[in-house]
Order: structure tokens, then sequence, then C-alpha cells
């Protein structure tokens, strides 16, 4: 029996000690900024370019935090694939509403993949009229001094600089939910991927260079994948050059999520990581407190050593957690040490669902990984 109790501890400590260095990691790495940035005079002119689908919550917010971004020369290109879309009046207020800033709404679609998203951003990238481009989903808030924090984080070997989304804003327990995967676990994760050199693309806020993606075959580049910023990052490592992550990452107001909306997300999220990067997907099972936890507990039965070790272990995960948060600035309540034990409970089950399944539903449309990695899509709505 010394075996596997000797594996077990193994196990647990490697886990806990992994979990503590990445918390550190991120708190070096997301601590909110202490000042502004201001942009230099001479800074390079950007072109952001967000495509819109539907009213999400808080979008006027997000949409128009563009418009008060302080940098001396940028210009905003909306996309919507539909002249129907009903965020298609909230955009073209927003744009009567501030003549000062250069801003424009283009509607159509050019399918060059069967990512609707994707395909929403071809024509702001084509006419984007400087060489530095951020694609910037429509639910992501921007502060006053985003451009220049992303310029910031740019590097001789570099070819994207990304953000991942912190959740904040949440109403309801799902919502909050939500915020335990995207905050302390998943942009955590992301964090500490980078600071060892193996960054990855995320889509919510992408700044590309224009001549780097083009030198790669364009735009159309990023149909590889059923994911636009998985087909970004093996395009940039293709390039050997590297993704590296902005400095305290930009937040996504979340609003009221049903348990549904939450559990959707994160099965697509899942199959869409086992369908790009299935070596990395493996050990996502091992994520979380729980198994930690249970390898405690075992130790403690068949050693007879006191069961309060296994809350002791509990109490450094999640007060590890609560730390990071507070440093970073993310969003901390009462509620959130039980969102964060749901969320490690519903791991496994991802992790399952991931590999049991191939379909998954984004913004209406039903969309389907296929075995030769050729994916479909079948719309049902804007």
């Amino acid at each position: 029996m010394m075996i596997p109790i000797w594996a077990a501890a193994t196990f647990c400590i490697l886990a806990t000690a992994l979990h503590l260095a990445s918390i550190i990691i991120a708190i070096i790495r997301c601590k909110a900024p202490a000042v502004f940035r201001p942009a230099h005079r001479h800074a390079p002119p950007v072109s952001l370019v967000r495509p819109v689908c539907g009213l999400e919550n808080h979008v006027e917010a997000t949409l128009g935090s563009a418009f008060d971004l302080d940098y001396p020369r940028y210009e905003i290109i909306f996309c919507v694939a539909s002249a129907q879309d009903p965020a298609v009046p909230t955009v073209r207020r927003l744009i009567s509403e501030h003549p000062d800033v250069p801003a424009r709404l283009l509607i159509g679609n050019e399918v060059i993949s069967d990512n609707p998203k994707l395909n929403n951003c071809v024509k702001g990238w084509r006419a984007a009229s400087h060489d530095w481009i951020v694609l910037a989903d429509s639910n992501v808030f921007m502060p006053r001094d985003y451009i220049q924090r992303l310029l910031g984080a740019w590097r001789p070997d570099t070819g994207l600089v990304c953000s991942p989304p912190v959740g904040c804003r949440p109403e309801g327990f799902a919502a909050e939910v939500e915020c335990a995967f995207l905050n302390t676990y998943q942009a955590r994760v992301q964090y500490t991927a980078d600071a060892v050199g193996f960054g990855f693309a995320q889509g919510k806020t992408m700044l590309w260079n224009r001549a780097i993606l083009e030198h790669v075959g364009g735009i159309r580049a990023l149909a590889s994948e059923l994911a636009e910023d998985a087909a970004s990052t093996k395009v940039v490592r293709g390039a050997g050059l590297r993704v590296r992550l902005v400095d305290a990452p930009f937040e996504q107001p979340l609003g009221f999520r049903s348990t549904k909306d939450v559990w959707r997300r994160q099965v697509r999220w899942a199959r869409l990581r086992r369908d790009s990067f299935k070596l990395f997907f493996v050990p996502e099972i091992l994520a979380g407190a729980v198994w930690p936890l249970v390898a405690a507990a075992f130790i403690a039965f068949q050693s007879d050593l006191p069961l309060a070790g296994v809350p002791a272990l509990a109490a450094a995960w999640y007060g590890s957690e609560a730390i990071l948060a507070w440093v970073a600035g993310w969003h901390l309540s009462i509620r959130s040490p039980l969102a964060w034990m749901v969320r490690d409970l519903l791991l496994p089950a991802l992790w399952c669902s991931g590999w049991l399944g191939s379909a998954f539903v984004w913004r209406g449309n039903e969309m389907l990984i296929q075995a030769s990695s050729e994916p479909s899509v079948t719309r049902r709505g804007a």
C-alpha cells in the first residue's frame, strides 16, 4: 500500500506546487495597472475591426468604449453580416454621436471558412486603412489606453499580441461560475503558458501587423482551423514568431448568464481545444482541485492521518485564487469560492464531453467538427 500512498502524495504535492506557481505568475502579469499609459505622439495609426452579431449584454458600453480611447490616430470598422442584425441601429447611433472619431459600419458576409466570425471580419480586414490592425470582439470593454497597452507588448520576435477575456459584472450564480472559468482558471493558465514561451492566441483581442499575416496568406490563413485563434497560434508559430499576451487583460462584462449558456460555451471551447491541440487537451483531466483533494483524502484514510488536511489543502487552493483575483482587481464576491468549487467539479465532465462529441452551437449556428478536420456549419440565424 505504500506505493499508492507515495504516488498520491507526489501527485498532490506537484499539482499544488504547479497551481501556486501559476498563481504567482498571474499575479505578476495581471496586476491592475497603477497608472494610465499615455500614447506617444508618433505612435503608429491603428485600425480597430469589431465584428458584431446581435445584442449582447452591455453591448452599448463595450462598443462605445472604442470611441473613448486616448490615442492620436485610429479608426473603427464595425462589421455585421446582415443589415437585419439587431445591433445595426446601436452601431449607427454610436457612430453618429462621435463624429470626431473615424468610424464606419460595413455590412455583408464573405464566406472563406466555416467560422461565422471570421467571415464577418474579412471585409473589415481588407478595408482597414492602417498596417496595425486589432480584431476585437464586440463584448470586449476597451480602457482608454487599450491600444498603447497592446503595442507595448510587441517585441521583435512577436507575431501577434492577444488578451484573454476577464469576466466582470456577473448577474446570477451561473455568471459567477463563468467568471470562475474565465479569470482565475483560464486566464491564469494562459499567462503561465506565455511565461514559459508557449503563448497561444485568444480571439477576444488580437493585434496584428498586416505584413506578418499577409506574408503567410492573409486573413484566409485563419480559416485553416474552425477557431480563428487556434489558426492564429499555428500560423504565428509556423512563421517562427511568438504569440504574446498583454499585461493586465481586458474585461468582458457578462451580465446575466443561464446555466445552459455557460455549459454550452465551455463545451464548445473544450471540443475546439481537443480538435486543435489534442496533446495539450489530454492532461486537462487533471486540472483543478478535485483530484488533489481526492488524493489527499486517500492518503488520510490509508495513513490514519487527520482528515483536517483535506480542507486545509482546499483553503490553500482557493485562498490563492482569492488573492489573485484581489490583486488583479478581478471580480471577487462572497459566492466566488463556491463558484470555483463548482467549476472544478465540472472540469472532468467537460473533459469527457470534449472527447464524446463534435457538435456545438455558436450564436445560433449549429457547428460540427468533422473527423476529417474539415468543420461544417448549419446556420439557424444571426
